[in-house]
């Protein structure tokens, strides 16, 4: 088949949308298909449309619906149409998920805030990641943790930073922070926390590479955001053997499960500072979270995620 895959990420951005796609692209053209990936669709023949975020594709599947009544389309959720548009923008944002003939999520609770009509077309498709190539190699004088996503008001980015500055003095926890700022402002705010807190400091954006170099020294990733539609650096942290500390909302536990001993309610640094210093000071704890992450390790495999990609195209053909 020949697939048009639209992402409203642009070509040569870093962030989750645009590396969803392309892996994507990827699993589909091993399968067998043709796949290009655009951010805006011309209106050209495929005999497939793959649109990435409800809201924000929204006038490319209006175009290939018009063009192309009769040829399928797959609608996969952004975090923000689920937690954002389909409350700020519900006619726009329901009115493509109700052209698709598939919906895929990324997390297994997206469902509990969809209208009932709409669960019969949602497959949930778990982000894959793949493992380090060589062991892990922490420096056991140290105890490094790191935060991976870019600085914008949805990722809460600093409260990690926060959370550190609540530790007691002979704490050794450095909190390392890799993600782009999404403008000057917080830029601005990441350089004076850093310049402020000495357990605090940013990288800016980096590339994956660099990621899973952080992957092989750290002992824990921390994600706070206020919202996701699943992560995909929590399958590339635990598919690196990185525990994770997560915030309590729904797009982390329906990756980790509501059970997972790792999160903390939102926005809460001095929960998240109790945990910091519980793994930093309790081996048990830290080996807790080693072994729940262990366990979830087999859902994120590629295999996995490429046989369910091809399954939902397949039942479209």
């Amino acid at each position: 088949m020949k697939i048009n895959l639209i992402t409203p990420a642009k070509k040569h951005s870093k962030n989750g949308n645009r590396t969803s796609a392309l892996r994507w692209a990827g699993i589909l053209s091993d399968a067998g298909h043709a796949v290009e990936v655009h951010t805006e669709y011309d209106g050209s023949a495929c005999d497939l449309m793959i649109a990435l975020h409800a809201w924000r594709s929204a006038k490319a599947v209006d175009i290939f619906t018009e063009k192309h009544p009769n040829k399928p389309l797959i609608v996969a959720l952004g975090g923000t149409d689920v937690n954002s548009f389909l409350q700020s923008d519900p006619t726009i944002t329901l009115a493509t998920m109700e052209k698709a003939d598939a919906l895929i999520c990324l997390h297994d609770q997206i469902g509990e805030a969809l209208p009932p009509h709409l669960l019969n077309k949602l497959h949930v498709i778990y982000q894959s990641a793949r493992p380090l190539e060589s062991p892990r190699k922490v420096d056991e004088a140290r105890f490094d943790i790191c935060v991976v996503g870019h600085l914008r008001r949805e990722k809460d980015p600093l409260r990690a930073a926060l959370a550190a500055r609540l530790l007691p003095d002979h704490s050794k926890i450095q909190v390392f922070h890799l993600g782009k700022a999404h403008n000057n402002d917080w830029a601005r705010i990441a350089r004076r926390e850093a310049a402020e807190n000495h357990r605090y400091h940013w990288r800016g954006e980096v590339s994956g590479d660099t990621v899973r170099q952080e992957f092989e020294k750290t002992r824990l990733m921390v994600l706070s955001s206020n919202q996701e539609g699943g992560a995909n650096v929590i399958s590339e942290a635990i598919m690196a053997g990185v525990p994770v500390l997560a915030s309590n909302i729904a797009g982390n536990t329906g990756l980790l499960g509501r059970d997972y001993p790792g999160l903390f309610p939102l926005g809460d640094q001095q929960a998240l500072a109790d945990l910091l210093y519980l793994a930093e000071t309790k081996p048990q704890f830290l080996s807790d979270l080693e072994n729940a992450c262990q366990s979830l390790r087999p859902r994120f495999l590629p295999e996995r995620e490429a046989a369910a990609w091809v399954r939902v195209v397949n039942s479209l053909q």
